[in-house]
């Protein structure tokens, strides 16, 4: 499985460049999201795109109905990683790290799995790391 950031969810529900890819991950072996990025997916997609709520539901709902989307959740051992991935890899202007992007890399870590982004400081430091990287396309199209 791979996890998914919260990009690649906001791709999916816009039709991005990324939805292609991000579907395929979900239909062939499923994909998993921490809650975090879940949040942030759905915040994005309704504030930053204006995506009314019942849309973004609309879209996202089914992939945890039929299982091609489960979600991960947080607990002590992730939080501790993530922010000692903070620590040692966060630059305000080389790599701006938020705690979300963190998170996913601590899960990706502790449970060996692959990421799928298109943010170019999450896969930096997911190669530094050791850590399988799924390029996504951004919005222009243009791979990290």
């Amino acid at each position: 499985m791979t996890l998914l950031d919260a990009y690649g969810l906001v791709a999916f529900v816009l039709d991005d460049p990324a939805a292609r890819i991000v579907e395929k991950l979900l239909r062939e072996d499923g994909s998993r999201i921490v809650i975090a990025n879940l949040a942030e997916a759905i915040d994005v997609s309704q504030r930053v795109h204006h995506v009314p709520s019942e849309e973004v539901r609309a879209a996202i709902e089914p992939l945890f109905l039929d299982g091609s989307l489960t979600t991960v959740v947080s607990d002590e051992p992730e939080a501790w990683l993530a922010a000692d991935l903070r620590v040692r890899h966060y630059d305000r202007r080389a790599r701006a790290l938020s705690l979300a992007d963190c998170l996913l890399l601590a899960h990706a870590l502790i449970e060996s799995e692959a990421v799928a982004t298109a943010d170019p400081p999450v896969v930096k430091v997911a190669r530094d790391e050791g850590i399988g990287v799924v390029r996504l396309p951004d919005s222009a199209g243009k791979l990290p």
